[in-house]
């Protein structure tokens, strides 16, 4: 288990990230598991809280 976020797995929980973390942690989770960028979701919702 390498921990990187996967287009499936934001899929599956869109609704679940949107709840907890906005819509905008939603559009950066896409945007990675889209153009393939090896990160992981508490990157992009740890860079989110700290903006």
């Amino acid at each position: 288990m390498l921990g990187v976020i996967t287009l499936r797995d934001v899929l599956a929980h869109v609704g679940l990230i949107r709840r907890e973390f906005g819509s905008r942690c939603v559009v950066w989770c896409l945007l990675a598991a889209l153009s393939r960028r090896r990160t992981t979701f508490l990157e992009i919702a740890l860079r989110l809280k700290d903006a």
